[in-house]
């Protein structure tokens, strides 16, 4: 089994259950964490109204 984001091959069993290898899902959590300046959020559409 390979993880879906890089194509590395799954080696730990924890890895294996998640579907997702360890350095992409830290990099995913970043991303998730991080909100994008240029990007129109809902909740700053709403408070400007």
């Amino acid at each position: 089994m390979n993880c879906p984001i890089c194509n590395r091959p799954l080696k730990s069993k924890k890895s294996i259950e998640r579907g997702i290898g360890p350095v992409c899902e830290t990099k995913i959590a970043k991303l998730k964490d991080k909100e994008n300046e240029n990007q129109i959020s809902f909740e700053n559409e709403l408070s400007e109204e």
